[in-house]
């Protein structure tokens, strides 16, 4: 924005300068705060668009890290400037420096890390360079107080451990000095004191023969010398040239600090620069907090864009950051209907307060501000916004305020575009009325030619009858209250306002009878139209009363709605969690039912039960079975049970061999089903009667000839995958413990029925912890003889080789 005369000259009367003050007691050091107040409104679309998204960022930032700021920074600038034409920092100024690289360092690593979240401050953050070295250096050789630690170097160290052996022996002397006959008798005061940098003794004026010395000083009263006796003056001058080759090596260290920030002068200066705009922006986001503000929606105001291409301002429920209290919000659309706005109303109305408040948002939406206003509001880039507001009377210049406006308002109209924002306060007032009204309507007919979008107020009648016929000219009105004679500070656009200037000088104590003589001299006609106005005001008000009565009628259903929503999805959760706690009892019967089955096969496997008591136990775990499945409610994740088909069952003839699902074992059909549905099966050494529905047709695995014990061999069928033996290994890789033992359980129970000597189960090294769950699996499992860990080039570790019971 190029700021000429007049536009730095609206900056003040808009109160710009009063809002970047403000803006400014959020900074966190000076180089920050002087960018704060130099804060300008720019027009260029791109970087208005990049500080609103910093502001933005800021804001996000402080919400994800409530207290990242830059730490303790400085503006060292000054400093590093003197260390580039060889001055020797002090160990404040090279303290300040440490910390202001500590802080570009944690804020440049923040950020980098955040860099999805915040590009353009991680994009600031980046423009940062390390001083790693020189920041460890400073913090090395000087501590948080600014003094310079003996680990600054170990000559330091060395010379300092001297001067307080040198300091010792001194004050040892002295001490006996003190103590000794003489001593006692010459002192004034046994006490040790320092002059001109040495050690002294307070020696009475009449024994100073009896201490032979140098004499530093005397007391006030001549009665007490402070010698320096001739025994320890060899001691002091140790003392104090060691003290002095302390001081050349602090300076020693102090120079070559101060040169290797000098080496380092315009990184450092950069860090200061980039944490001064990180400060900035995060300065900007908590004040956009305090007012509650919103990023504004800008648009490049060099291309006209859809849907509305005239619209240059629109801000909703917008307030002026600078009034405390309660503050009445304005809403204006401009722009888009029409070009130029006239507001009318009482004077102490707030026509004034609209006009800065337009004004004002509009230059901090420009500096990269978040601004007062509801979401929506939003503007396109404005080349300037210039301002006439206020009492421009001018003694210095023997203007008066007529004159002092025209001034104003003339420059105004040199400097105005098609791209500019005019803002003027009661146009044409201070001179003759017709003339100033014509004058008005002259100034806002050439602003309307150069499409200059203009808000004006006035008190006219004229000029309210101008925006009325004269296309995208729109009047608007604050509101008044006529019952209370106060205005309510509302802008009203769309409706010419009434003066209520007789009402208001009623109110104010002026006779009513001048106030009646007033109005019996307005004419006809502007009674009428003042009544007329009212009229309008007061429907206008109950229609908005009834509009808001119905707006909460409104969110009241909405909130009904919402509660009802609730409870139907509360209802819905309380039924699926009835079902999945029945499914869980369930599973926890069926899994008493598999720990039933795991038994009778150990018992098979031992031959400790007879046929008897094993066709018992069968039919006592079906009954389980049923029992369990008869019980279990319906679950979206159950999968459909598949019955035999008509085919399936057709090929159940005495014979054909068979696999019984509950028992988890084949065998051999021994005749047809009864009228139950229940058939009698071979299973190994021991019959059972079992429901048809629970068989299904295996394909015959021949004996085994030879001196190998015959065994009925176990064929996995499978709908998707079709039919495959068991297998030899077990993969169970990638499982969780609670996965293991079922699928590790039915797997031996498969191979041993398979009739396999051996399995290998992969359960890969990892953390051993899975290993371990296989192998207290093993242990004294009933169909397994022993095990052991794999060879290495077969698995090692990774792989347990089960041996199985014959």
């Amino acid at each position: 924005m190029d700021l000429n005369r007049i536009s730095l000259k609206s900056l003040e009367t808009l109160e710009f300068p009063k809002v970047l003050q403000r803006l400014a007691q959020y900074t966190a050091f000076s180089a920050s705060r002087d960018l704060a107040l130099a804060l300008t409104p720019s027009a260029d679309y791109h970087q208005v668009q990049t500080c609103l998204a910093r502001t933005a960022e800021a804001r996000h930032l402080l919400a994800i890290k409530p207290g990242f700021s830059v730490g303790d920074a400085h503006d060292v600038t000054a400093e590093v400037k003197q260390a580039t034409m060889g001055t020797i920092l002090t160990p404040d100024a090279l303290l300040r420096i440490g910390d202001t690289l500590t802080s570009a360092r944690v804020v440049r690593t923040t950020l980098l890390r955040l860099a999805d979240q915040v590009p353009e401050l991680a994009h600031v953050a980046q423009q940062m360079v390390e001083c790693t070295a020189l920041e460890h250096e400073i913090t090395r050789c000087v501590d948080e107080h600014g003094n310079i630690p003996d680990r600054a170097s170990p000559q330091l160290k060395k010379i300092r451990e001297e001067i307080k052996v040198a300091h010792d022996r001194l004050l040892t002397r002295l001490n006996e000095m003190l103590g000794s006959a003489t001593g006692r008798l010459a002192v004034q005061e046994p006490i040790i004191t320092v002059r001109e940098g040495r050690y002294v003794i307070p020696v009475k004026a009449d024994f100073k023969g009896q201490i032979r010395g140098l004499v530093h000083d005397t007391s006030a009263s001549g009665a007490t010398l402070f010698i320096e006796p001739l025994a320890v003056v060899e001691l002091n001058n140790q003392w104090r040239q060691l003290q002095i080759e302390e001081e050349k090596e602090v300076e020693r260290i102090l120079r070559h600090l101060s040169g290797s920030v000098g080496a380092l002068a315009s990184e450092i200066s950069a860090d200061v620069a980039a944490l001064a705009e990180i400060d900035l922006a995060l300065a900007k986001a908590k004040y956009a907090d305090a007012t509650k503000a919103i990023e504004p929606q800008v648009l490049d105001g060099q291309r006209p864009q859809p849907p509305n291409p005239r619209t240059r301002l629109t801000l909703l429920n917008a307030r002026h950051p600078l009034l405390s209290g309660k503050v009445v919000p304005i809403s204006v659309d401009l722009g888009d209907q029409f070009t130029v706005m006239v507001v009318t109303g009482p004077n102490t109305g707030g026509k004034t307060v609209a006009l800065k408040t337009m004004g004002l948002l509009v230059l901090m939406a420009q500096a990269g501000l978040a601004i007062p206003a509801d979401e929506g509001s939003g503007l396109r880039l404005f080349d300037h916004v210039l301002a006439d507001i206020g009492d421009e009377q001018s003694i210095e210049q023997s203007l008066s305020t007529f004159s002092a406006h025209v001034s104003n308002i003339a420059e105004i109209l040199h400097s105005a575009t098609g791209r500019s924002l005019v803002l003027l306060d009661e146009i044409g007032a201070g001179t003759d009325p017709a003339e100033g009204s014509a004058l008005a309507r002259a100034i806002l007919t050439h602003l309307l030619e150069r499409d200059t979008l203009t808000v004006a107020t006035t008190h006219s009648n004229e000029l309210k009858a101008f925006a009325h016929i004269t296309d995208r000219v729109e009047n608007a009105s604050v509101e008044f209250d006529p019952e209370t004679l106060a205005p309510t500070y509302r802008l009203l656009v769309g409706l010419p306002g009434r003066s209520n200037a007789l009402a208001i000088a009623e109110k104010l104590g002026l006779p009513k009878s001048i106030t009646d003589t007033a109005r019996r001299m307005l004419s006809p006609s502007e009674v009428q139209v003042e009544q007329l106005l009212a009229t309008i005001q007061v429907e206008r008000a109950e229609v908005e009363v009834r509009a808001a009565q119905i707006e909460e009628r409104q969110a009241e259903l909405q909130v009904l709605q919402r509660d009802l929503q609730d409870r139907l999805r509360e209802i819905e959760e309380e039924k699926i969690e009835a079902a999945e706690q029945a499914r869980r009892e369930t599973l926890a019967e069926l899994a008493d039912l598999r720990t039933r089955i795991r038994e009778l096969n150990a018992a098979i496997v031992a031959r400790s039960m007879d046929r008897t008591q094993l066709v018992n136990a069968a039919q006592e775990v079906e009954a389980m079975r049923q029992d369990v499945m008869r019980r279990t409610p319906p679950s979206r994740h159950r999968r459909r049970t598949v019955l035999p088909s008509a085919e399936q069952s057709a090929s159940f003839r005495p014979g054909s061999t068979v696999f019984v699902r509950h028992l988890r074992q084949t065998g051999e059909l021994l005749g047809t089903p009864d009228a139950k549905g229940e058939v009698a099966v071979q299973l190994g050494s021991f019959k059972a009667r079992v429901s048809v529905d629970d068989l299904e047709p295996r394909r015959h695995i021949p004996h085994h000839s030879g001196s190998e014990t015959p065994r009925v061999g176990y064929i996995h069928e499978n709908s998707s995958q079709g039919r495959s033996t068991v297998g030899l290994d077990l993969d169970l890789r990638g499982k969780r413990a609670d996965e293991v033992i079922p699928k590790l359980d039915q797997y031996l129970n498969d191979a041993y029925l398979a009739g396999l000597p051996f399995v290998r189960v992969i359960h890969g090294k990892g953390t051993g912890a899975l290993r371990q769950v296989v192998r207290q699996q093993l242990t004294g499992h009933p169909l397994v003889r022993t095990y052991a860990t794999a060879p290495p080039q077969e698995g090692g570790e990774g792989v347990t080789i089960a041996t199985l019971a014959q």
